[in-house]
C-alpha cells in the first residue's frame, strides 16, 4: 500500500476555552493539544486505514511526549522525528471569536519543530504522495529549504506534491505569499487550498476564475480542491469543464481547529483508494466535520467506519 508522508511543524497548542476571550487578557486556557497542521494530517491519515509518516523535530519534554505519544498511538510512522535534548517543543496559543476569525500567538521559530534536515533514507517506503502546509514554509528559511529538498526527493521517486496553502499572516513577517510558497507550487499535482487563501493567491473575486488562473500557471496542477467552510468544497480537475461541488457535512460545530487538515488527509486517502473525485471530497468533508464536532486540533472521533456511515460510501 502505498504511503502518504509530510514535512513540518510539530507542536502543541495551548486553546481558550471558549470564544471571544483575547490573548491580551488574563484568563483560562485548555491543553496542552497535540497539534501542528502536518501533524493532524498525518494522524488523520493513519486513522483512515494509511500509511502515515511525518518528518520534523521536538523538544524532550513533555509536550514532546505528549505529541509524540499521539502519533504513535494512532499508528503514524515517527521514527523520523528528532528529539532535541535541552529544547523546548514547539508552542502556539490561539483563540476564536463569534465572527469565526482566530488568532494565534506561535513560539514556533528557532524550537525543534524549525530544525530538522531532511534526509533520505529506506524508511520512506512506496511513497505515493508528499503533502505540505504553507505554514511550515512561512517562519524559517533554512527549514523551508530543506522542505524544498524533500519536495525534489519525493518528486524523483515517483511521489505526488499535494499542498495546502494554510496561509498563517502572523507568520509571513512582511513577505509577500508568493514569495513564499512559489517553489512549492511549481511541483504542486493536488493543491487544497481555502477559498479566501485561494483570493488572496490569485487575485481573482470567485473560485471559478480563480481556479483558471490557476491552471493557467501551474504546469503541474491536475486537481484543485477549494475548501468553501459551511458552503463545502469545489473541485477542478484539468481537462474537465464542469467543477464538482460538494456540500459540509452538518454536524454540532465545536472546535473547527485542524478541520482543513483532517480534509485533505480524507481526500487524499480517497485519491489513493482510486475513488471519483467527489468521492474523495466527501471523504475530505466527513473527516473535517468529524473534527470539528470536538474540542482540540486532532481530538476528532475520526475512523474508516465513522466517515462511510457520513458519507455512505462502500
Amino acid at each position: 500500500m502505498q504511503s502518504i508522508w509530510t514535512m513540518g511543524e510539530i507542536l502543541v497548542e495551548i486553546m481558550r476555552p471558549r470564544a471571544d476571550m483575547p490573548l491580551n487578557k488574563p484568563g483560562d486556557f485548555f491543553g496542552p493539544f497535540p497539534s501542528g497542521a502536518p501533524a493532524i494530517f498525518a494522524d488523520t491519515v493513519a486513522r483512515l486505514g494509511h500509511p502515515a509518516g511525518i518528518i520534523g523535530g521536538v523538544g524532550e519534554d513533555d509536550f514532546g511526549k505528549c505529541v509524540i505519544e499521539r502519533l504513535e498511538q494512532d499508528g503514524v510512522n515517527v521514527r523520523l522525528v528528532k528529539r532535541y535534548q535541552g529544547l523546548s517543543t514547539a508552542v502556539a496559543f490561539v483563540t476564536y471569536f463569534s465572527d469565526g476569525s482566530r488568532q494565534f500567538i506561535y513560539h514556533i521559530d528557532r524550537t525543534p519543530a524549525m530544525m530538522t534536515p531532511f534526509s533520505p533514507t529506506e524508511e520512506i517506503e512506496s511513497p505515493g504522495f508528499f503533502h505540505l502546509m504553507g505554514c511550515s514554509l512561512m517562519t524559517n528559511n533554512n527549514f523551508r529549504n530543506e522542505i524544498f529538498r524533500a519536495i525534489k526527493w519525493f518528486a524523483d521517486q515517483g511521489a505526488k506534491i499535494s499542498f495546502d496553502l494554510n496561509i498563517r499572516t502572523e507568520l509571513l513577517q512582511n513577505r509577500s505569499l508568493e514569495e513564499v510558497i512559489g517553489p512549492a507550487l511549481e511541483h504542486c499535482s493536488v493543491l487544497l487550498p481555502g477559498a479566501s487563501e485561494l483570493a488572496e493567491l490569485s487575485g481573482k473575486p470567485d473560485v471559478e476564475s480563480s481556479a483558471a488562473w490557476l491552471f493557467d500557471h501551474l504546469p503541474a496542477l491536475e486537481i484543485a480542491a477549494i475548501k468553501q467552510g459551511r458552503e463545502g468544497c469545489t473541485i477542478f480537475a484539468r481537462g474537465e469543464d464542469e467543477p464538482i461541488h460538494v456540500p459540509a457535512y452538518t454536524v454540532e460545530e465545536v472546535d473547527p481547529t485542524g478541520a482543513g487538515d483532517c480534509f485533505d488527509a480524507g481526500f487524499l486517502c480517497g485519491l489513493l483508494e482510486n475513488r471519483s473525485l467527489g468521492d474523495c471530497a466527501r471523504m475530505g468533508a466527513a473527516a473535517g466535520a468529524l473534527n470539528a464536532a470536538a474540542f482540540g486540533p486532532m481530538e476528532g472521533n475520526i475512523t474508516p467506519e465513522r466517515v462511510k456511515k457520513m458519507t455512505g460510501l462502500l
